[in-house]
């Protein structure tokens, strides 16, 4: 899994720089009495004239970057960004109102999000290794399981232990010690739980002493087109099966004759023996594991990586917006539109497609608690 670092698109084409409360009333690329009765005709119902948003998932505008507001507006009205109402007021915009209007929010002074009470900045790593005492008994602390038919969760790819914990959660699996134990823990749960066990480091398992693990090899040779070569994955949702348990990679195989819904790997076992099932486990059980690339493990260890774009001194040519004292569920909304693809940025969607709910809400928690700038 590649190493999460959080940062914006910069964008090609710059457009005038942000202002300080106190400057002329012609701000540089703007004028801001003008965007000021714009403000008063089309935005204040909902960003407030003072720039604040008079209700959650509603974006601050005070004093942020002109340039950021003028490309937000250009990407409503270029249809880049989907929301309806924005959309087309944005079309009837010249570029010089755009610019007017930047100017006039950009020079209020900092709005700042009152951010709820309950909020605890703990990191998503945190609270998955709280939740990890639930697997201890199983899978042992750090995820590297001992016992035979039990599968070392160490190191494994995190969307695939969300959707394995899930599929357990809603009886698609049938162990029900597993459906018991997580029968209480919500969605960010799993992905806490997932986050945690991923970090961790992976070891061999046992040398199994059935199957031929050399008549295995060519047998895996169309499944390494989805878990990598010699079983180590490189996709966040695809499981890596390097160094895993043999009797649990056996079990799982068949699982698929049967109970478990894949229509790739239901119609590939379907052509398998047990003998080169057994084969094909004992291959993949040989494999030394890898574990991930590093992660970062503290909200604030990722929040200081998106601060090189997002905390960068004013001037002409940042256009990131500013993100501290935000607007926490419109920050949540922003980083999952990016991640799911919604709003149009191929840098921003891969940077962020890594990321869980669990930590898009952790890191959105921490900036709307910080004082704006």
């Amino acid at each position: 899994m590649k190493t999460l670092i959080f940062s914006l698109l910069l964008l090609a084409v710059l457009w005038g720089c942000g202002n300080k409360p106190g400057t002329d009333a012609k701000a540089p690329g703007g004028d801001i009495a003008a965007g000021k009765a714009i403000a008063e005709n089309s935005c204040h119902a909902c960003h407030g004239l003072d720039g604040k948003g008079v209700a959650p998932a509603i974006p601050h505008l005070a004093n942020q970057r002109a340039g950021y507001l003028v490309a937000s507006l250009h990407e409503y009205k270029d249809g880049k960004r989907p929301h309806a109402a924005l959309k087309d007021m944005a079309a009837k915009l010249s570029d010089a109102d755009m610019h007017n209007i930047a100017a006039y929010y950009s020079s209020q002074p900092p709005a700042k999000s009152a951010a709820p009470g309950d909020v605890k900045h703990s990191s998503p790593y945190e609270r998955g290794k709280q939740l990890s005492s639930r697997c201890i008994k199983c899978h042992s602390e750090d995820g590297n399981s001992t016992s035979a038919g039990i599968p070392t969760l160490a190191g494994q790819q995190p969307h695939y232990l969300v959707a394995a914990i899930r599929e357990y959660h809603q009886g698609e699996r049938t162990t029900e010690s597993m459906r018991s134990m997580m029968r209480d823990a919500s969605d960010l749960d799993f992905e806490n739980l997932a986050f945690y066990f991923s970090i961790q480091t992976p070891v061999q398992r046992s040398t199994p002493t059935r199957g031929d693990a050399a008549a295995g090899e060519p047998a895996t040779a169309m499944c390494g087109g989805c878990h990598g070569a010699n079983g180590v994955s490189a996709d966040a949702a695809t499981p890596s099966l390097a160094g895993q348990d043999f009797t649990y990679l056996v079990k799982s195989i068949k699982g698929y004759r049967s109970s478990r819904k894949n229509w790739g790997m239901q119609r590939y076992v379907a052509g398998l023996s047990d003998a080169d099932v057994d084969n094909i486990a004992a291959f993949y059980a040989r494999q030394m594991p890898k574990a991930g690339d590093q992660i970062i493990t503290s909200t604030q260890e990722l929040a200081d990586k998106c601060n090189r774009c997002h905390d960068q001194a004013d001037n002409s040519s940042v256009v990131a917006p500013k993100m501290r004292g935000q607007d926490k569920d419109y920050l949540v909304m922003a980083l999952r539109s990016y991640r799911d693809g919604k709003r149009d940025s191929p840098t921003m969607h891969k940077m962020s497609f890594p990321y869980s709910n669990a930590m898009i809400e952790s890191l959105a928690s921490w900036y709307s608690g910080q004082d704006p700038k």
